[in-house]
């Protein structure tokens, strides 16, 4: 990589911080005069107040910048681009509206089909499960290709959103997410990815001061599910494409914490006869709380874990190492084991609880 290319990299870093930082307060003002505001209505809510949820809106701003001034505009990219544009203001209507869940998932098929079919980006192959046969990965046919990417994109964008639930936990984790994919992009000579994901980071680390406990604005489901999109179609592009043998594993193990959180989450969910999509408090970030630990301590034991499953991935990725499978290993272990501990309920909700009874 060249010196130039390398300046870029850093400024495209910058730029997107600098002006995600500078349009957060904008965003906040814009929010209470337009109605997306997060009033709390239900124990999932970890905050007592309304607090303005367009942060998003900062986010995607100073990721625009950079792009815009350092971005090599491409097929692929364009087609990423239109379709986060789908997602965003998607979200924007459903952060001051509410949309129906049905009618969101039409929406997100709608924006994975466009980085499909417009950028070509596609899951075109896939790890061969068979451990005696001698080819070590499957070539998808057309039709199951374009499945498991739809597929893929949808989940990952929701996963993000669904991780969105403590103050400074999603912006933390896609921007520890990207650091990855960058990393590996930069490996592989995929530069305009690692543009990208560095755009990505930046607008993340510039929206984290004022999201950050106690936050005083969220980045709602404009934010959050523009990250998802974003960090599920680089993955799809950057690293699925580039290590065809381990393919499945190490976008995995980069997005793993929201995508095994979220799958988590809908298994339980299914198992009660709920919805998938119906929301709860069986996320992993409320059993930590619920096991005692304050919301700053949860969330960087959070970003501990996506650290770990990144660094696993890069692991992976150069080395093919057994020690990436048994970091891998010993972290799904950690959060299945969190994921089945019991709720301990504080004097507070008891005396709550005790209280209803009664009533």
């Amino acid at each position: 990589m060249s010196t130039t290319e390398i300046i870029f990299l850093i400024l495209t870093f910058v730029v997107a911080f600098a002006f995600s930082f500078a349009a957060t307060p904008i965003a906040h003002r814009l929010a209470f005069k337009i109605g997306a505001v997060d009033v709390p209505k239900d124990s999932r809510r970890m905050h007592k107040k309304p607090i303005p949820r367009l942060g998003g809106v900062a986010i995607v701003f100073g990721f625009m910048v950079a792009i815009c001034c350092f971005g090599r505009m491409n097929r692929e990219l364009t087609a990423i681009l239109v379709g986060a544009a789908i997602i965003f203001a998607l979200g924007i209507v459903d952060d001051c509206k509410n949309l129906d869940a049905k009618f969101k998932f039409l929406i997100q098929i709608l924006a994975a089909l466009v980085v499909m079919i417009g950028g070509n980006i596609r899951i075109t192959v896939f790890t061969n499960p068979n451990i005696f046969s001698d080819n070590p990965y499957l070539v998808l046919p057309w039709w199951l290709s374009g499945i498991a990417t739809i597929v893929w994109i949808v989940f990952i964008t929701n996963a993000v959103n669904f991780i969105d639930g403590l103050d400074g936990l999603a912006a933390g984790v896609s921007a520890i997410m990207s650091v990855s994919l960058v990393f590996i992009s930069i490996r592989v000579g995929e530069y305009w990815v690692a543009v990208v994901g560095l755009a990505l980071m930046g607008a993340c680390f510039g929206f984290l001061p004022f999201n950050f406990n106690p936050a005083k604005i969220f980045m709602g489901d404009s934010g959050s599910t523009f990250l998802g999109f974003i960090l599920a179609s680089l993955s799809v592009q950057g690293v699925f494409k580039s290590y065809a043998i381990i393919s499945f594993a190490v976008p995995l193990l980069i997005l793993g914490l929201p995508l095994f959180d979220a799958m988590f989450a809908m298994i339980r969910r299914v198992y009660h006869g709920q919805s998938p999509m119906k929301a709860d408090r069986g996320h992993l970030h409320h059993r930590l709380i619920d096991m005692g630990f304050s919301q700053k301590q949860t969330v960087f034991i959070l970003y501990a874990i996506s650290g770990i499953l990144g660094i696993t991935a890069v692991l992976l990725a150069e080395y093919g190492s057994m020690r990436a499978l048994v970091l891998m290993i010993a972290v799904l272990i950690f959060i299945v084991v969190v994921g089945r501990l019991p709720k301990i309920t504080s004097s507070q909700e008891q005396e709550e609880e005790k209280t209803q009874e009664e009533e």
